[in-house]
């Protein structure tokens, strides 16, 4: 599954749930937790109830920020999730083995590094039960570090900690929201270094950061095309006993054919 473009849509706007059919995401987001005031939860979920199932969604990933587990809101999202056709389960705040929600919903997980004790607990989180992504929070993470906003944005050690980790254990690393919406350029800035430390894709908080997502997260004609040439000629190359090439080169081995044969699959229409 694609996760080059994840976007936040409140839960609570109707209007906002409805508009988001229209927009090119991989993942639409129904967000419960930080767009949604305390005295409006009951309201956002009932939004979900009606329209996660009136609505034609296509093949995109339908997703869920829950409100953090330790909280009364948090559980009652959790129950919630049993009714709703949806495929993950956002978990904010995210610490240590998180099995337990994907035992209680029957979700896939993603959650979302945002405190100390969650960074220093990435691989028991990614390692738990279900989980298929993880991204990070700089705004939280900074708050609960007693740091500032400037030094986790774009943070060399928290990415490389992140995409590694999720790597590691074939999970998805998604790369956090960028907050100023008119830096288009910035955005770009920070999803090609993203992608360069081997990140999927990017948390989204406005339609008009989706293109510019998508575009950055998938490989141009040119790279289809040699990964095209890689798998037919390290096919080729099997048959006679091979396990590493030479092409264009370029050392080709296994690592390189199965990659090839990944990004072919997924970026196949």
């Amino acid at each position: 599954m694609r996760r080059r473009s994840q976007l936040y849509v409140p839960a609570i706007s109707e209007k906002m749930i409805r508009k988001s059919v229209e927009i090119p995401s991989d993942t639409v987001i129904f967000d419960l937790e930080d767009s949604v005031p305390p005295d409006q939860k009951e309201k956002a979920r009932e939004n979900l109830r009606l329209l996660v199932k009136q609505l034609e969604w296509g093949k995109r990933e339908l997703a869920v920020r829950i409100n953090s587990v330790n909280t009364r809101d948090g559980l009652r999202d959790l129950l919630l999730l049993g009714e709703l056709e949806l495929h993950t389960v956002l978990v904010p705040k995210a610490e240590g083995d998180l099995s337990f929600v994907h035992e209680v919903t029957g979700k896939e997980i993603e959650p979302i590094v945002e405190t100390p004790k969650g960074l220093t607990t990435l691989e028991e989180l990614v390692r738990s039960e279900g989980v298929v992504a993880v991204s990070y929070g700089a705004a939280d993470l900074a708050l609960h570090a007693g740091g500032d906003l400037r030094g986790y944005e774009g943070n060399i050690y928290v990415m490389t900690a992140i995409a590694i980790t999720a790597k590691t254990y074939d999970v998805d690393p998604v790369d956090r929201v960028f907050f100023d919406l008119k830096d288009v350029e910035g955005f770009r800035r920070e999803a090609l270094l993203a992608k360069s430390l081997g990140f999927v894709g990017k948390q989204v908080i406005h339609p008009s950061q989706v293109d510019v997502a998508n575009q950055v997260f998938s490989p141009s004609k040119e790279e289809i095309e040699w990964h095209r040439k890689v798998v037919q000629a390290f096919e080729e190359a099997m048959k006679i006993g091979k396990g590493a090439i030479r092409l264009d080169d370029k050392l080709v081995d296994y690592v390189h054919y199965k990659l090839a044969k990944r990004i072919l699959q997924d970026y196949s229409d």
